[in-house]
């Protein structure tokens, strides 16, 4: 298939694109920085350089393709109204590249923030409600609802916390892991869906290529739960380290997180550590479950938090990251 991808270079996109090239799909990708992709040995795929407000490259992707993965966005932002333009609006300009008449299927990647956090022990489907509780997830749900709006094919996948080679947000965990200790935010209790970025990557193309999958919402984990504790020791485990556990109690961390995210405000940086991020970082769960997505598609993920890990560290000791 002929595929139109935004945000090919970054986290997720890379995985996507890998998986696409091993189909044998027709890849073009948008692109700030072609060299990003030269370096990953993607010369066989079609780059076009811009970004999301480039209105004219957009189109010239869009163009021919039979499916847009909108992958491109921000999990960081100095307020509300940042990340409204990169997700909200960014979700917008490629819709109206792709025009009313474009038949294909389009691929929007949000994120369980959009559906808000959990109950222990009540992982959610998309049969409840939205609420988001973040400007992030509000800003992935307000793209959402532009999806359904204005495309006339399209599928909407979910994903819980993500993690895997190319990820930086991660990649602090296992730094302080490899270091000996790790904090975790209230007492490590809190419940957890994740999801390898290899398995997310298929489960975007299952989405796309899927009849039945058509102006569907769905969430994409693996079903195994875990805590952030747990999470912690696993990491450990993958960099041959035991660490010790720093609990940090709602109150020092709602300290912690105004300090850090004041601080990014006065040097004018976005940051994924702030104070409008403590009901999210303080959320008893986020837990979710994929049987709508396994039902319809065939899709499951593969690989389990061990392996994945593993497979995660081994990837950041080869590109020296660790």
């Amino acid at each position: 298939m002929k595929a139109f991808v935004t945000g090919g270079t970054g986290f997720v996109g890379a995985h996507l694109v890998q998986a696409l090239r091993a189909r044998g799909d027709e890849v073009t990708c948008l692109v700030r920085d072609p060299a990003k992709a030269y370096a990953r040995g993607w010369s066989d795929l079609h780059l076009i350089q811009g970004d999301l407000d480039d209105a004219a490259a957009l189109a010239r992707g869009c163009a021919d393709a039979e499916v847009i993965y909108h992958v491109a966005g921000r999990i960081s932002a100095r307020d509300l109204s940042d990340f409204m333009r990169a997700n909200r609006d960014g979700t917008a300009n490629v819709l109206e590249a792709a025009g009313p008449g474009w038949a294909g299927r389009f691929v929007l990647v949000s994120s369980l923030a959009a559906g808000g956090p959990t109950a222990p022990g009540q992982p959610i489907d998309e049969t409840r409600p939205p609420s988001p509780v973040t400007p992030y997830g509000q800003s992935k749900l307000a793209a959402e609802v532009l999806v359904r709006a204005m495309a006339r094919s399209w599928t909407i996948v979910r994903p819980p916390a993500v993690y895997g080679e190319w990820d930086r947000e991660f990649l602090k965990v296992f730094r302080l892991a490899r270091l000996g200790f790790a904090p975790v935010f209230g007492d490590g209790s809190q419940e957890l869906s994740v999801i390898y970025a290899g398995d997310l990557a298929a489960a975007l193309v299952a989405a796309a290529v899927t009849r039945v999958a058509a102006n569907r919402s769905y969430y994409a984990t693996h079903p195994a739960v875990t805590t952030s504790r747990e999470l912690v020791k696993a990491i450990g485990l993958a960099v041959g380290r035991a660490p010790r556990i720093v609990p940090l109690p709602a109150p020092i961390a709602r300290g912690l997180l105004w300090t850090i995210g004041s601080i990014a405000h006065v040097a004018r940086r976005a940051t994924v550590l702030s104070a409008d991020k403590a009901a999210e970082f303080l959320a008893p769960a986020w837990t979710c479950r994929a049987d709508a997505l396994m039902r319809d598609t065939g899709w499951r993920a593969e690989t389990d938090l061990a392996a994945g890990l593993r497979r995660t560290a081994a990837w950041y000791h080869a590109e020296r990251w660790l």
